[in-house]
């Protein structure tokens, strides 16, 4: 039978596992015979419906922690995009036929992202295995106090590890909080430098991971030219904030006094070789030149910037590209281009976290910049960092953090 025979909702239907589609929110989309059986409810009493409100946890039960563990693993999936495998849960299920009883139920759930054209998560695929008759057996064999020993020691076990979970996750979030708030003092807020007002935005990963590696900066030059700098340090937290300022005050101070930013970036990549952690980092810095209406670029491995021009095209600036700080064995001399720029374009640098996506052709992002770009083509520079982070940034949070410059030329 070839794959274009296969009829894959039948498939679905009748898998011998329990298998629900949920969307993001966590509304069911569908259910399959299997998992309406194991249910015990039909798929117009499911579909449709908020997942916690037809399974909350027991009322009866004040220990209850089946319905927030789920609801963690399923968040995490949708924001993260990665298959999550939950360890062996209690979670009972009121009888459908006698309301206010409550059944002991045990479940082994695995939750898998499905992802749309576009690469974000579309749907969550949420897999559940029964096993209350296999740990009934179990007891059975061990014995009526065997079992209820091993079930204190299971719940004991579990709790000494929410405990942990809780210690860690404040932890991180004090890392996060102290982190973001040293990055917030190193980063220039918006202003008017030479003459010519930046739009400038930075916008944190969720959770405590992947954030404070972002960095921009606008350092004023002599004549009417200044120079703009984005980069992103490897690494996460106190130890990127820390590296990524002194990136960025070492290159600002080599800007003044560097003939073009190649230079700059050479005098940075010597630098970056006696700074842990700064292995690998990359940054991409322009020289703009109002008199001469030229643009001179040098890229260490990072993103190209892009130039929307007067007839509405985008041009992204990638002749010029090099490997990233201190990522050779040896050092060597450092690219620039250049490229004329008529009196009203508009010039973008960003990091990562606003083009690229998991499973997702690093082209299609930028596709998806240059048309953000030319739809908004008319707004000030303020409103266009708003309208780009509104068209490129995922509803439910980033996983890596952003930083954003826009200059109109």
């Amino acid at each position: 039978m070839s794959g274009a025979e296969i009829d894959y909702g039948a498939v679905y239907r009748a898998l011998p596992t329990a298998v629900a589609l949920l969307s993001p929110d966590l509304v069911y989309a569908d259910v399959n015979e299997a998992y309406a059986r194991l249910s015990g409810r039909r798929r117009e009493q499911l579909v449709g419906r908020y997942l916690f409100d037809v399974f909350p946890d027991n009322p009866n039960d004040p220990t209850a922690t089946g319905m927030r563990n789920l609801h963690a693993s399923l968040r995490r999936v949708a924001a993260t995009g990665e298959r999550d495998a939950m360890a062996l849960q209690r979670y009972d299920v009121e009888d459908p036929e006698r309301p206010g009883v409550w059944q002991e139920r045990y479940w082994s759930p695995v939750n898998t992202p499905v992802h749309g054209p576009d690469g974000k998560v579309a749907l969550l695929l949420h897999r559940v295995e029964e096993v209350t008759e296999l740990i009934r057996a179990r007891g059975a064999r061990l014995g009526e106090d065997r079992t209820q020993v091993l079930e204190a020691d299971l719940y004991t076990r579990a709790k000494e590890l929410q405990q942990v979970n809780e210690r860690l996750r404040r932890a991180h979030a004090r890392e996060r909080e102290v982190a973001l708030a040293l990055q917030e003092a190193m980063l220039p807020a918006a202003r008017e430098i030479g003459g010519h007002r930046a739009a400038v935005r930075y916008r944190p990963a969720i959770g405590s991971l992947n954030v404070c590696g972002d960095w921009y900066d606008l350092v004023d030059l002599d004549g009417d030219r200044i120079a703009v700098a984005v980069g992103d340090v490897v690494g996460h937290g106190l130890t990127a904030a820390k590296v990524m300022g002194q990136l960025r005050a070492a290159l600002g101070s080599t800007s003044r006094v560097a003939e073009g930013p190649a230079q700059a970036l050479e005098a940075l990549g010597l630098y970056a070789r006696s700074v842990d952690g700064a292995e690998a980092a990359t940054a991409v810095s322009v020289f703009i030149d109002w008199t001469a209406r030229a643009l001179t670029y040098s890229s260490a491995g990072h993103l190209p910037p892009a130039l929307l021009n007067r007839d509405a095209t985008v041009s992204f600036l990638d002749q010029a590209t090099d490997p990233p700080l201190a990522a050779a064995f040896e050092h060597t001399s450092r690219r620039q281009a250049d490229c004329a720029f008529a009196e009203g374009s508009v010039l973008v640098l960003y990091t990562d976290g606003l083009i690229e996506r998991r499973r997702e052709d690093i082209d299609t992002g930028l596709s998806r910049l240059a048309g953000s770009l030319v739809r908004h083509r008319h707004s000030d520079p303020e409103a266009l960092a708003d309208a780009l982070l509104r068209d490129m940034l995922p509803s439910g949070g980033i996983t890596d953090d952003t930083a954003l410059v826009i200059m109109r030329l």
